[in-house]
């Protein structure tokens, strides 16, 4: 109901994980909400199988629990998106129009808690010299990436076309082998190009 009041297509429901990897062979949607508790199959497990199945699918994160271990397994997982389950409805429906662009997002009351405590448990193991690649114009935008901006975000701070900025994003994740912005944020902590509660380049 909420997405469907927001314009969004809801092509399909399902009632747990087995309906839920069903439906996406049969629906081929570009966007799945899953519960991470369901009955059957939980959403972790249903989110691997749907990002085997269909690799170009998104998939976003919602719960009531507010653990990084469950964020932990739904990047792990391959999902793009984690939401807590008190999300406004608009914030819901900015988040699956978001993720339906590629982008990668993370509620913002635990996103620094989950890079800083990920980037901890990996020990550093990204070393700074792994950017050597990025020209500095990519540096900044990997930085800001760090952050938490979006694209428009992005274009806005840096005064760049929305297309321009797109350009780099696509050409960060080449060079680094990375698949989405939630990965992006976890390097740019790990490389010391974001510090946790510290600013990014000139800020």
């Amino acid at each position: 109901m909420i997405l469907n009041a927001r314009g969004i297509e809801v092509v399909g429901e399902a009632a747990d994980g087995v309906e839920a990897v069903a439906a996406v062979r049969r629906l081929v949607p570009d966007v799945v909400l899953l519960d991470i508790r369901m009955p059957e199959m939980d959403g972790l497990e249903a989110a691997r199988r749907i990002l085997a199945l269909a690799p170009s699918c998104r998939v976003i994160m919602l719960t009531t629990f507010d653990l990084d271990r469950y964020v932990y397994a739904a990047l792990a997982a391959g999902a793009s998106g984690f939401l807590l389950k008190d999300v406004t409805a608009e914030h819901l429906a900015a988040a699956v129009r978001l993720v339906g662009t590629g982008d990668a997002l993370l509620a913002p009351s635990i996103t620094r808690r989950l890079v800083e405590r990920f980037a901890a448990e990996r020990g550093g193991s990204a070393a700074p010299g792994s950017l050597q690649g990025l020209t500095p114009r990519e540096l900044e935008v990997l930085a800001l990436m760090g952050r938490g901006l979006s694209n428009a975000e992005l274009a806005a701070r840096l005064t760049l076309s929305e297309a321009t900025v797109k350009t780099h994003v696509a050409r960060i994740f080449a060079k680094l082998g990375l698949r989405d912005r939630a990965q992006a944020v976890v390097v740019a902590y790990e490389t010391g190009l974001v510090t946790p509660g510290g600013g990014v380049g000139g800020d």
